[in-house]
């Protein structure tokens, strides 16, 4: 028997699952229940929730800290591949996108007898295949960089689950960093430490080693209240059976009116280097007022004008420097300018090596574990008096 399409599992269950780094699952719950989620039950990396699909809209739409939301079609045992394959094959493929556009698969497996996640994508790539060429002589192709179609399949205890990603790719990607640098900071992390600072304009935001400016566009689009992926033209949402392109009209509107510009001055940073202050720039230009953000070519050790500021920073650490020796002097250095230069200020350092806290010579009045890849790092809050 087939999948309907009006059985596809997210549409009789109202539930979805959103995936996040690890380590940003409380802050990430609490971001979707802003957004309109309920019954939301925490999961490794991630969020299982409920929503309809307004709100799924919202949250693909305006979620500063998600990287993707998935919406299950199907599940059902997977012992083996042929199982996997037989099931996946029976699934209403032509409701989610036709022959002629592309897909892709990513993939996860664990505790299961089917332990290859790879050869387990290729084998739902067959199913795909074979169910469009038997029913319509043609197959859609197969686009593992820009598809029209991202489908994930997780295997977990010999049980299969395959969603299409609404988000239609990474959310991190919000289309203004057009220019990067060396290890540049991925954007639901700047989000993540623009929210925990709890900066909300009362004073003046600075990064004296801004880079290519992650955060501080990152700050702007949470002062504006900016859609995180207002910028984005293609979200995989459009090819669920039941989008409703008037209710996505309504939430872009309703968001829309709470945007406020911002004021000139309140958001501003520095770097060393001319190559990622000029890219800092150019990213800001592709920013609703990102004109309005100062960034300027300067030594964070030689800056003399940052008393009474939120200052919010992402010092450079080994993988951007190589020499341990030199990193541990750069933060020294750094907390001696803190404590003689910056009075009245707060500090939110974020380091990618948690171990640099103490090379800073402050001690701080909180630290936040913040996962930055492989990197098991620490948001680390000073307060200068």
């Amino acid at each position: 028997m087939l999948f309907h399409v009006k059985n596809f599992e997210y549409q009789h269950k109202g539930r979805f699952f959103a995936q996040i780094t690890g380590s940003m699952e409380e802050y990430g719950k609490a971001e979707l229940e802003e957004l309109g989620a309920t019954n939301i039950d925490t999961a490794y990396r991630g969020l299982y929730f409920d929503a309809d699909m307004k709100t799924i809209y919202r949250i693909n739409y305006a979620s500063r800290l998600i990287s993707r939301v998935l919406a299950p079609l199907a599940s059902f045992p997977a012992n083996h591949t042929d199982q996997l394959y037989k099931m996946a094959k029976k699934i209403e493929w032509d409701q989610i996108f036709t022959f002629k556009q592309t897909f892709a698969i990513f993939s996860q497996v664990s505790n299961s007898k089917i332990h290859h996640s790879k050869y387990a994508a290729l084998r739902l790539k067959d199913a795909i295949a074979d169910y469009f060429r038997e029913k319509y002589r043609y197959r859609p192709s197969v686009d593992r960089e820009t598809p029209d179609v991202w489908l994930n399949l997780h295997l977990e205890n010999n049980r299969a689950t395959i969603s299409l990603d609404v988000a239609g790719g990474a959310l991190h990607k919000r289309q203004y960093r057009k220019k990067t640098d060396v290890a540049p900071m991925q954007e639901t992390l700047a989000a993540a430490i623009i929210r925990l600072s709890g900066w909300d304009g009362s004073r003046p935001l600075y990064d004296p080693m801004c880079g290519t400016g992650t955060l501080l566009s990152e700050a702007l689009m949470h002062y504006c209240r900016l859609p995180a992926n207002y910028q984005r033209k293609n979200f995989g949402f459009k090819h669920l059976p039941d989008y409703d392109q008037n209710e996505w009209e309504a939430v872009q509107l309703e968001m829309s009116e709470q945007i406020r510009p911002l004021p000139s001055g309140l958001i501003a940073g520095s770097d060393s280097s001319y190559k990622a202050v000029s890219a800092a720039k150019y990213n800001n230009r592709h920013l609703m007022y990102g004109d309005r953000i100062k960034v300027k070519v300067a030594d964070a050790l030689k800056l003399k004008d940052l008393q009474d500021k939120v200052i919010v920073t992402n010092p450079p650490y080994g993988i951007r420097m190589g020499n341990s020796d030199v990193v541990g002097e750069l933060y020294e250095k750094l907390g001696d300018h803190l404590k003689q230069h910056c009075k009245g200020s707060v500090a939110y350092i974020y380091f990618g090596e948690r171990k640099l806290i103490g090379a800073i010579g402050l001690k701080p009045s909180r630290k936040i574990p913040l996962v930055s890849g492989a990197l098991d790092g620490r948001l680390a809050k000073f307060e200068i008096y």
